[in-house]
């Protein structure tokens, strides 16, 4: 059966045309296994369907435990730097202006294995357990998850793609500092919660002193759901706006795992909970399910990329010419002349 997320778009000597792609299986299969995948309680556990389950390792790259942010060491001094600048900088005007900007999709059109290779060139300097290219944690990721849940396409290609927006850093889509493109996420408009990493830089933000953003829900009401909250800017809230621009009808699940992804005070510390609303917290489930293999798949050991390319190649033709084009233009009608020069 032909099924996929996104609308394609393509370019061609300058002119553009959009494809709508037949819509997908995978939010009825999502329910489907999201009940073979629950116990008794309603708890989604994590039973594997292959016999080389994905275990995560004790330690990190670096030989310490994973997001240790208080070894005394170079790299932590570094991500340290990191975490100082994003804290006083994240602010909400900052981010209307990123999501005003970026949301214009007008940066490039590619397809996604082009994002893909672009990400070699990136480094996240906010992450204490790995520092090699971008597009090995990528490939680390879906590979994992492979393992465990051979099946299930939508999570492999999640995983394939959730990192894409990290381009953002560089040059050709806008050249952002790393602070406003990778780290973990936090809401701005309400109080940064302590459990956020490296939580006294927050005393410098500007919001910081805002009486109108600094209690518990600030500009929000209790139980209005995440996508009315604005978060930290980065690659997880670009990434979002582009399949949300497009078209996209990935999963719910498989959105809100782009979106939330580095949501770490949410997801592994269990706060902002009053903010969310019923649909947040069945997705939470395929988050927590997503960060085991997200955090844990990060290792030193590459990936051979040529070897695993031709699966996810395979993947991508399954649905159309392209899986995804990392868009960056916002879509478009079909006009028939467009045909003419194809």
């Amino acid at each position: 059966k032909t099924s996929f997320f996104f609308l394609c778009i393509i370019s061609h000597r300058s002119r553009k045309m959009t494809i709508s792609i037949e819509k997908p299986m995978f939010v009825e299969e999502v329910s489907a296994f999201q009940k073979k995948s629950e116990n008794n309680t309603g708890d989604l556990t994590m039973a594997s369907e292959h016999d080389e389950a994905f275990l995560a390792p004790e330690m990190n790259a670096f030989g310490r435990q994973f997001r240790n942010y208080d070894a005394e060491n170079e790299r932590q001094k570094s991500v340290e730097e990191f975490y100082r600048l994003q804290h006083i900088n994240q602010t909400v005007d900052f981010v209307k202006k990123m999501r005003a900007e970026y949301g214009k999709l007008d940066k490039m059109v590619m397809s996604i294995w082009e994002c893909c290779e672009l990400l070699n060139d990136v480094v996240d300097e906010s992450d204490p357990d790995l520092d090699e290219p971008q597009i090995q944690h990528l490939l680390q990721s879906a590979e994992a998850i492979r393992k465990d849940y051979p099946n299930e396409e939508w999570l492999h290609l999640t995983a394939l793609i959730h990192d894409l927006g990290k381009v953002i850093t560089l040059p050709q889509f806008g050249g952002l500092p790393q602070w406003a493109t990778v780290g973990d996420t936090f809401p701005v408009g309400c109080a940064f919660d302590e459990s956020n990493v490296h939580h006294k830089y927050f005393s410098e933000n500007p919001d910081f002193h805002n009486q109108a953003y600094n209690t518990k829900s600030g500009i929000y009401t209790e139980g209005c759901g995440l996508n009315n909250v604005m978060m930290s800017w980065g690659h997880d809230d670009y990434m979002y706006l582009v399949a949300k621009e497009n078209g996209s009808t990935l999963p719910s699940a498989g959105q809100f795992i782009i979106r939330y992804h580095s949501f770490y005070p949410l997801h592994t510390a269990g706060e902002y909970t009053h903010l969310m609303n019923e649909e947040d917290k069945e997705n939470l489930k395929w988050l927590h399910v997503f960060n085991k293999y997200d955090l844990y798949s990060k290792s030193k050991v590459h990936v051979d990329v040529e070897k695993v390319k031709p699966y996810y190649m395979s993947l991508i033709r399954k649905v159309s010419i392209y899986l995804l084009h990392i868009v960056i233009q916002k879509k478009v009608m079909i006009q028939d002349e467009m045909f003419e020069s194809t």
